[in-house]
Order: structure tokens, then C-alpha cells, then sequence
């Protein structure tokens, strides 16, 4: 088997249950075995299909396949599923037409129980509740600002069914170690359990990577791709001269803070603080000064941008207040005395970590990254309650405290990296800024952009929107944020070139570095998820191939009418 190290990540993180340990179809003196196996330390089990990450697009591609009676093992590397939405802690990204369309129809469903679990148990004020469109913490990237907790709750009990039925295998806190590649299929994947010390093999007929940063790529030996292509090779307008495979966005370990006002929660000064506090970034084009500052380079046009930081504001006299971005509990949403303030998810500019990747270095390096990128979030913390200039002339907010327990941490930061950029398969089709870049796509149509359309497939199995929006990379380039046209999601770019057994299921794609700032985000990344489990159904109940479905036009056909019929959007609406 192919081995790939494991990479520590997560902060400390809260203990765990293991999911049922059985899968429906073993008979009992199987089932028997594998419990007695189980406690050996050594295991092997069998599935329709298996999933390796419980990212938010991994858990979307297991209830596809769940409803069509597949039965499935999920293995996640934290104790939390739902990555960018849960153990990420990241509020979701989205289009502004996401109340009506642009997703699929699971993924408004996971909205809306989002929504009702405030509703049923929280205590929201009447006015709150009676919300149809009801933002928890009204903040401003998105109509859905809510705790990460909320979120894992209503993914879990989207899975509790199937894991009662033992139609589904969860397994938490496992990694990847090696893969069984026989020619052109993947035969089985070997995992660790974090908690245990013991291994399990897992084989299936089909496999879906998952995770965050493409990790069974290699161990798979599915031909990808890292880092930046060069402009040359798609003709890409934003894309780098030369392709550097180091050229990555930042990651940026996300932490929750509540403002108690009148309270003093300073945190003693982190030991990298002198150095967080002098650090300027050394960009091009240049970043405005230091990072811990509320100065920086606005993403669109590069120029300066200063904010204000007022935790007691809605909006601050004079500017855009950041406290306000990632809100995700308003105290005025619920009644009086059911929080002690305002809580903020800390995702800006100022923590984005900017010294080093996650993908591409070893072991060591990347521990050693993620540690440092925990002591910036504490420097920009201390910086929050000490320094930061305040409206009224003053400096810090005392009040401001950490809150571990929302991420389920005890270092009080989130279990994983955000992670902006994974390993990309190098696909049968590879989306380009050509595709669905606003600016380069009317210029190589020589039409009007505002009348310029992105491309359409015809294998298309779902839409999207989102700006092209790449932060800040590792090897000095700044923000390249620039329009994008609402886009579909080609079947072509979840196809391996090769391996025909595996397909991705979020940002591990056929997209580059360009365009993976756009398909990226949250709904994008579920309709991908969801896409991958339901072609794998349909594979697997057709008895084809995912690269069969796309080549022949009956299955294409059968397959999109499928899609259409299980709530996906495959095109938007005329304009």
C-alpha cells in the first residue's frame, strides 16, 4: 500500500462515541467477528461505498447515497463533521440569490433546520423567530450567521437515521494511512484510529476523498495537481507567469470571541507577541503595514482599507466595523439575560496565515504552521483587548473573551485549519477563469460583460456563484478578487483522467488555482458532495462506470434527470 505521513493539525479536542460498529447486509456471526476483531485493534470492513473525510461536501455525497440504499463508512479526522461549516467554524458563503435558488434542495433543507433548531431551542425574542429569513447573529457575510455547534447538531441527526439502521458507518477521529491500487481501481484504504492507536482496512467497490486537503490523492495514486498553474497553460488572465506549486492561499485557524461589557478577560501576553505585532506581510502588490491592524489591503481594488473594531455597535460613527463580519450571535436576537454579549467568529484578514502551506511539506513542517498560526490568533487577540484603537480615543476592549467551548476545543481555537486550497484531481475537464471569470470570458467571446454568460455544460450536475476571491498566498501574491458569472458544475471536472473508481467530493476538483476561489464555498461544495454520492448510486446501480455516465448521452440523460428529480439545479434561470 501507499503511505503518506499524517499531518497533527487539531487542537485538543473533546472525547468521543464511536458510531455503530456494524453495516447492514453482515450476518450476525460476521458481525460478531468484527466486534472481536475491533477490540484486537485490527479491523476490516466491507461497504458500498466509502468515504474518506466528513467534510460539509463529504457529508453531502453520504446522505446522496444513503437515500439511494447504498450502504456507506464516513471516516473524519476530527470528532466533528461538517468541516468548513463546523470544525472550521466558518459561517457560510454564499450567493445573494440563495433564499430562492442556487443551491440544491438538501442544501436549503439544511439551511432551513439550521433555522427551525433556533427556533424550537433557543430562546429567540418573538420578533426574532418570527424571521422568516432569521440570522442569528446578523452578521454581514452572510444571511445565515449561527454557531458551529448548531450546525454539527443538525448534520447529526441528518445522519442518526441511516447509523441506527446500521446503513451507515461513521467513524471519527480516523486519518488515512495507505491505499490498495490495483491498475486503474482502488481496492481499499487503510485507516488509523486517533483514539484508539488501532487500524482499520475499509474496502469497497467505490471511494469518494472527502477531505480537506485532497489526502487520498496520493495515497491513491490519482494523478492532481497543487499550487498555481502558470498563465500559459489555460491562458488564465489572474494567473501567476510561472507555476509554482508552493503559490497557495492562506488557511487560517478560526476562534469564536463574546464582548462582556465591564469585564476584564485579558489573556496573558502570547510569547510570539512582539513578533505577531511587528509582522508586515510581505506582499505584492504591497500590503499596506503591519497585519495586526485594522488597515489592510481592500481585496477588489488594493487600496488601503482601514475598518473599525466595536463590540458594542452595530456599526461604528464613521466606517464598516468588523466585529460585526462574521457575527454569529446577536444578543438583541434573544431575550434579555440568554447571552452575556455579542459573539464574533474571528476569519479576517488579520489571521490569515501567510508563512507557510499545509500541503506539499512534511509532517513536522506543517504542525509547526498551524502552532504558529495559533500564536498569531492569541497576538491578534491580546492586540483586540490591549491596543486596538478605539472610536472614543481609548485603546482595547478588556471585555473580550475567548470561547473555547463553542469550537469544542480546549485550546479555544477551531479543531481544523480553514483550509481555502486543496490537492486537485487533474480532471477529465478542468474549469478555467475562461469558463467563468467575468473579465477574461467576454474577453474571449469579444463580447459586452454585461452581457457575457459562463460556459455551459452539458454534463452540468449543479450551478453556483461566488466571486473569484483568492486571500493572500504563501509565496507573496495578494488578494485576487475579481467578478465571476454564475457557473455550473461540470461532471467532467469530478472525473480522475485514470483512476475510475474515486471521485472528489469538494474543493479537490478540476478547477485551478484560479477558479477554485469561486467553487470553493459552502453551497458549492455541498452540490459538489452531493453530486459525487448520487453518481456513485447511479454508477453502482446501473453497473457502469461515473466515466461511462458522462460519455454515454442515455446515462447522461437518466443520470441529470435523476439530479433533477432529487432537487438539483442544473442550469440558472434566464436572465
Amino acid at each position: 500500500m501507499a503511505r503518506l505521513n499524517r499531518r497533527r493539525f487539531l487542537g485538543q479536542s473533546l472525547p468521543l462515541t464511536l458510531g455503530p460498529l456494524l453495516i447492514s447486509g453482515i450476518t450476525s456471526a460476521r458481525s460478531l467477528s468484527e466486534r472481536s476483531t475491533l477490540r484486537q485493534g485490527k479491523r476490516e470492513l466491507r461497504a458500498d461505498l466509502v468515504i474518506i473525510g466528513g467534510s460539509l461536501g463529504g457529508i453531502a455525497a453520504a446522505l446522496a447515497a444513503l437515500r439511494a440504499g447504498l450502504r456507506v463508512i464516513v471516516t473524519e479526522e476530527t470528532d466533528w463533521i461538517g468541516g468548513q461549516l463546523t470544525s472550521q467554524g466558518v459561517p457560510p458563503d454564499e450567493n445573494r440569490w440563495i433564499e430562492t435558488h442556487g443551491c440544491t434542495r438538501s442544501y436549503r433543507d439544511l439551511r432551513n433546520g439550521i433555522r427551525d433548531y433556533y427556533r424550537r431551542g433557543y430562546p429567540l425574542t418573538p420578533e426574532a423567530a418570527a424571521r422568516k429569513e432569521l440570522n442569528p447573529g446578523d452578521g454581514n457575510v452572510s444571511r445565515l450567521c449561527h454557531e458551529p455547534r448548531v450546525a454539527l447538531a443538525v448534520l447529526e441527526s441528518l445522519l442518526a437515521p441511516y447509523q441506527s439502521s446500521a446503513q451507515l458507518l461513521l467513524l471519527l477521529n480516523h486519518t488515512a494511512l495507505s491505499a490498495d491500487v490495483q491498475g486503474d481501481t482502488v481496492r481499499a484504504v487503510q485507516c488509523l484510529s486517533r483514539s484508539s492507536g488501532g487500524k482499520v482496512t475499509l474496502e469497497a467497490p467505490w471511494f469518494i476523498d472527502a477531505t480537506e486537503l485532497g489526502e487520498l490523492l496520493p495515497l491513491a495514486k490519482v494523478e492532481h495537481v497543487m499550487g498555481a498553474e502558470s498563465r500559459k497553460q489555460h491562458g488564465e488572465p489572474h494567473a501567476p507567469e510561472k507555476a509554482n506549486r508552493a503559490n497557495q492561499q492562506a488557511f487560517t485557524v478560526c476562534f469564536a470571541v463574546d464582548h462582556i461589557a465591564g469585564a476584564d478577560h485579558r489573556i496573558a501576553r502570547p510569547s510570539d507577541y512582539d513578533s505577531w505585532k511587528a509582522y508586515v506581510p510581505a506582499l505584492t502588490p504591497k500590503w499596506p503595514g503591519r497585519l495586526l491592524s485594522l488597515t489592510y489591503s481592500h481585496p477588489q481594488t488594493l487600496a488601503p482599507r482601514t475598518v473599525a473594531f466595536d463590540p458594542q455597535k452595530d456599526t461604528a460613527p464613521s466606517t464598516f466595523n468588523i466585529w460585526r463580519y462574521r457575527r454569529i450571535a446577536r444578543q438583541a436576537n434573544f431575550k434579555a439575560g440568554a447571552y452575556a454579549g455579542d459573539i464574533s467568529l474571528i476569519n479576517w484578514p488579520q489571521n490569515d496565515y501567510l508563512a507557510g502551506n499545509l500541503i506539499g511539506v512534511d509532517e513536522a513542517e506543517a504542525g509547526r504552521h498551524v502552532r504558529r498560526a495559533k500564536q498569531l490568533n492569541l497576538s491578534l487577540l491580546y492586540w483586540l483587548q490591549t491596543e486596538v484603537p478605539r472610536e472614543d480615543g481609548g485603546q482595547g476592549w478588556p471585555g473580550l473573551r475567548l470561547r473555547g467551548d463553542l469550537m469544542g476545543t480546549e485550546d479555544g481555537m477551531a479543531k481544523y485549519p480553514y483550509i481555502r486550497e486543496s490537492r486537485r484531481i487533474q480532471a477529465v475537464y478542468t474549469v478555467t477563469e475562461l469558463d467563468c471569470g467575468r473579465q477574461a470570458r467576454a474577453a474571449k467571446l469579444g463580447v459586452a460583460e454585461s452581457t457575457v454568460t459562463a460556459a455551459a455544460y452539458n454534463d452540468s450536475v449543479g450551478i453556483g456563484h461566488y466571486n473569484i476571491d483568492l486571500h493572500p498566498s504563501t509565496t507573496g501574491e495578494n488578494y485576487i478578487d475579481v467578478p465571476s458569472l454564475p457557473f455550473q458544475i461540470p461532471l467532467g471536472a469530478l472525473l480522475p483522467v485514470r483512476i475510475k473508481n474515486l471521485v472528489p467530493a469538494c474543493k479537490n476538483l478540476g478547477t485551478t488555482h484560479i477558479t477554485n476561489g469561486c467553487y470553493r464555498l459552502h453551497p458549492v461544495e455541498w452540490n459538489i458532495g452531493e453530486a459525487a454520492g448520487a453518481l456513485i448510486a447511479f454508477s453502482h446501480r446501473r453497473k457502469s462506470q461515473p466515466h461511462a455516465v458522462r460519455s454515454t448521452p442515455s446515462l447522461l440523460t437518466d443520470f441529470q434527470t435523476q439530479l433533477i428529480q432529487d432537487g438539483f439545479e442544473l442550469r440558472w434561470p434566464n436572465p
